[in-house]
């Protein structure tokens, strides 16, 4: 299939890269428009209030790719709308560093917004997230690190579930469905991992800011998430939780409906 993959951690995420390597291992055809930065928790947000820059270049995934200074909704549109000239078979969003589960954090979610914006284009659209420790997040995130041989293993095997089950959903997924799939892929994941059909789970996310520190500023902080999900359906952080990967279809056709 012909695919477009973006991602909201930038261009640089070695997370984004694994899974472009296990894209055109199963012989799909690529291309690559992904933020210069990180845009995490930019949801589908797009940039309003100045021009958005975008430039070809060569990254040595042996696909074309562009880089572009804005938010994943952004690159999704700009490629679909200017840069790639033949037509698509669906977008692929990811692979991003720690899990988009719960309502709380799909609607904030970059990666989430990626895919969304190709469902918006009438495409199939699938979002792939890896869990991460605290710990490992923080490595990642705020230290600039790189992931530890176990932690590689896992996104190797997470990055080959994904074209297995890109080659799966996208057949079966309609035109103009409007429709998300979210996968959320356990640590660590395994080959034979199963994949479980989830839904969101319901969360409280309070105390996301800091107290107001001298200059009256509030920075991002991790809060105590809440869960207060039913026992019924299987939810995303559950799943998780049990060490299976989630499969949730956002169909947002359905909002509005009892």
């Amino acid at each position: 299939m012909r695919l477009l993959v973006t991602n909201d951690d930038g261009i640089n995420s070695l997370f984004l890269h694994e899974l472009i390597a296990a894209l055109r291992a199963s012989g799909h055809q690529l291309y690559i428009a992904a933020p210069a930065s990180e845009q995490s928790w930019t949801g589908a947000s797009k940039t309003r209030t100045r021009p958005v820059k975008s430039a070809a270049v060569d990254r040595g995934f042996g696909s074309p790719t562009w880089i572009l200074d804005g938010t994943p909704s952004d690159c999704v549109n700009i490629a679909l709308g200017h840069l790639i000239k033949e037509p698509l078979d669906g977008v692929v969003s990811g692979i991003n560093i720690g899990f988009n589960c719960s309502l709380g954090f799909i609607l904030a979610s970059g990666t989430i917004a990626g895919a969304w914006e190709g469902a918006m284009h009438g495409l199939p659209a699938l979002a792939v997230s890896q869990d991460v420790s605290g710990e490992t997040y923080a490595h990642l995130k705020e230290l600039g690190g790189q992931p530890d041989g176990a932690l590689l293993a896992t996104l190797k095997v997470t990055a080959a579930h994904t074209a297995c089950l890109v080659g799966e959903i996208f057949p079966s997924t309609p035109r103009d469905s409007f429709t998300v799939h979210s996968l959320n892929f356990p640590l660590p994941c395994r080959p034979d991992t199963p994949v479980k059909r989830t839904v969101p789970a319901q969360v409280h996310v309070p105390g996301l800011f800091s107290p107001a520190a001298d200059d009256g500023s509030h920075r991002l902080v991790w809060g105590r998430i809440q869960d207060v999900s039913p026992s019924l359906p299987l939810t995303d952080v559950s799943c998780l939780a049990q060490g299976h990967i989630s499969h949730t279809v956002l169909d947002y056709r359905r909002l509005g409906h009892g």
